[in-house]
């Protein structure tokens, strides 16, 4: 009971059936601390309960318990919240529009496609870009807002990076380095060098060689 008056943990409250807390079987009720991975099994929910938040872990769903923020791998979440919870889905982030509100949204990762339902308020998914061009923009340049009783969806995947990366073949910054050139120098050298000695003695009547 003293867990539950620390703001810093968590509990988790199942039928005990098909659910695992860092892949052992979980008890109908357990304190959950930061890193706990939380695993369904088919047809197994649980719920997670905090100070001003809740979440409904569905069935066949995996999610990283965090104080501030539930990492979701896969599988769906169900969030209500009036202290911002926010849940972290590859490279999208979604988080309550008013974090004070109570807020209720759903989040779904299928396949790589993010789902987002805003049941009670709005919410803000953000997305995260390997790109250098997209760091290079101000802060939250890559947000959509869900609208209250809206849906909408998105892919987890990271922006693509540069087409000429520092380590793609034939691009960038790569070919520039001297570990790179220097020796492409040499090789082409030795190259030129086989082919004109071998010209020589292949025609000895050559001006070079007469």
């Amino acid at each position: 009971m003293s867990l539950l008056a620390d703001d810093t943990a968590g509990m988790l409250r199942s039928n005990g059936i098909g659910v695992l807390v860092n892949k052992n079987p979980a008890p109908a009720s357990i304190a959950l601390f930061p890193n706990a991975l939380i695993e369904t099994q088919t047809a197994a929910a649980a719920r997670i309960e905090e100070t001003g938040s809740s979440a409904d872990v569905n069935p066949e769903t995996m999610v990283e318990y965090q104080t501030d923020e539930l990492v979701l791998d896969h599988g769906s979440l169900s969030v209500n919240t009036s202290r911002g919870l926010r849940v972290r889905v590859g490279c999208l982030t979604v988080t309550p529009a008013n974090p004070t509100e109570w807020t209720h949204y759903d989040v779904a990762d299928v396949d790589g496609k993010v789902t987002v339902s805003a049941r009670k308020n709005d919410v803000n998914i953000d997305a995260r870009s390997s790109s250098s061009e997209q760091a290079k923009r101000p802060p939250h340049s890559n947000r959509i807002t869900v609208r209250e009783g809206e849906q909408k969806s998105r892919e987890d995947k990271c922006g693509a990076g540069d087409s000429k990366s520092p380590h793609s073949p034939g691009g960038g910054p790569f070919m520039d380095s001297p570990y790179v050139k220097w020796p492409a120098v040499g090789i082409i050298g030795v190259l030129t060098c086989w082919a004109l000695c071998r010209g020589t003695d292949a025609n000895p009547l050559s001006p070079a060689a007469p």
